[in-house]
């Protein structure tokens, strides 16, 4: 198919370190290798503290544009500073959406229309603003939904309770379903919210699930440190993670002399309340700040099991962590609080186990049978076969891009 112009409107982008931006990161590279043009609307990089650090605000001011090393034009709308609390990060979003339509029509000046455009989400403004930027094009819309929304919404801080509340979370979920319904491709990143949008009527939603880069993963090396278990959290300290199993689960073994380090590297909302309740079960786990990408490795050098955890939320069997991705391929075993569809890509890869969101006494029983018996630590090749198979980049993109040539060659017939 000749060239296309594809247009990505996201909340999330490189320099940013989080899964969406390295899925898109990737993913936007792997289109510009195979000859097509890619345009990217976002905020300026302030995730995750919800400002721009001091040393990028020039670079990355709201209306600038910049060409990515390997060739992807993104221009920056303006943005909200903000803090944890979902709403001055709603107020964000949607501030970034607002602008967005005006910063593609600028975008399109410069490098021509749009031939589709995709938007991702969360942030659920996102969405509007797609809508918004494919119809000033005439183009075709593909909405993603790397998260199970709008069911999520139920269970979002903030927004919990009936009256007011509830007619809002009414009103969402009415209005996510009802773009979904009318875009051009619905994308989503597990097949379970696939079906369930589809049983909602969404016509033949499509499976891309998250990804990860099995080379700089699979050469993690040997484990470092002393003889005690070392188990390893590394990722988001939101509430959806359901974190604080974990510290009980490690307060107990302390308590019984389990000889266990436990340490959690990351950023969140819930890092404060983390952080209170670890100091009340007298400092059981090592909380760290988030990392820079380069000094991962020796984290996951460090540990014998990483932990994966998802709170027991019905909507979070449907999802899959990206993180678990990113596990798999460092062929270390894992200690997985999942439950669905997670639970069983962790079950069919054969890369650790599976313990029930949100039972810290299955998981202290389990990490003390660690901790006698650390042979069981040992997992087979399959887990990073599995990451090579489902979760690479390069075979991921190219469905997206099939799927992308066919929604654009059938606007055209």
């Amino acid at each position: 198919m000749p060239d296309m112009h594809i247009l990505l409107v996201t909340h999330y982008f490189a320099p940013e370190n989080s899964a969406p931006t390295r899925r898109w990161a990737a993913f936007a590279e792997r289109f510009i290798d195979h000859g097509h043009q890619v345009t990217v609307v976002a905020p300026p990089p302030h995730y995750p503290q919800g400002r721009v650090k001091d040393g990028l605000k020039q670079q990355y001011k709201p209306g600038s544009s910049a060409i990515e090393e390997y060739g992807a034009n993104v221009f920056r709308t303006k943005y909200l500073q903000h803090r944890a609390d979902i709403v001055s990060r709603t107020s964000d979003h949607l501030v970034a959406a607002y602008d967005s339509l005006g910063v593609a029509k600028r975008a399109a000046k410069q490098f021509g229309p749009p031939e589709v455009v995709i938007a991702t989400a969360p942030g659920i403004p996102s969405l509007i603003a797609g809508r918004r930027i494919a119809k000033a094009f005439g183009a075709p819309l593909i909405v993603e939904m790397r998260d199970a929304w709008p069911d999520l919404v139920t269970h979002t801080a903030g927004l919990s309770g009936g009256g007011p509340k509830k007619w809002v979370k009414k009103i969402i979920h009415e209005r996510i379903t009802d773009w979904q319904l009318h875009s051009a491709q619905v994308v989503t990143t597990t097949q379970r919210f696939a079906e369930v949008l589809g049983e909602r009527g969404v016509s033949s939603p499509v499976v891309i699930r998250n990804g990860t880069n099995i080379e700089r993963y699979g050469n993690i090396g040997e484990r470092t440190g002393n003889d005690r278990l070392h188990l390893l959290y590394m990722g988001n300290m939101g509430r959806s993670q359901g974190l604080h199993t974990v510290i009980e689960a490690a307060a107990k073994l302390k308590a019984q002399g389990v000889p266990i380090e436990v340490r959690f590297v990351g950023h969140g909302a819930d890092k404060p309340r983390l952080r209170q309740l670890n100091k009340a079960l007298g400092w059981p786990v090592e909380i760290r700040d988030q990392v820079e990408p380069n000094e991962v490795h020796e984290h996951y050098a460090w540990a014998d099991s990483l932990i994966v955890s998802l709170r027991d939320w019905e909507p979070f069997e449907w999802t899959v962590p990206s993180k678990l991705y990113e596990a798999l391929a460092t062929g270390r075993h894992i200690t997985g609080l999942l439950a669905g569809e997670a639970a069983s890509v962790l079950r069919s890869a054969r890369g650790g186990e599976v313990i029930e969101p949100g039972n810290a006494d299955q998981l202290a029983s389990f990490w003390r049978e660690l901790a006698n018996r650390p042979g069981l630590l040992k997992v087979s090749s399959s887990a990073v076969e599995w990451a090579s198979e489902h979760a690479n980049y390069d075979t991921l993109a190219s469905r997206y891009l099939d799927l992308i040539e066919e929604i654009v060659a059938g606007c055209e017939r």
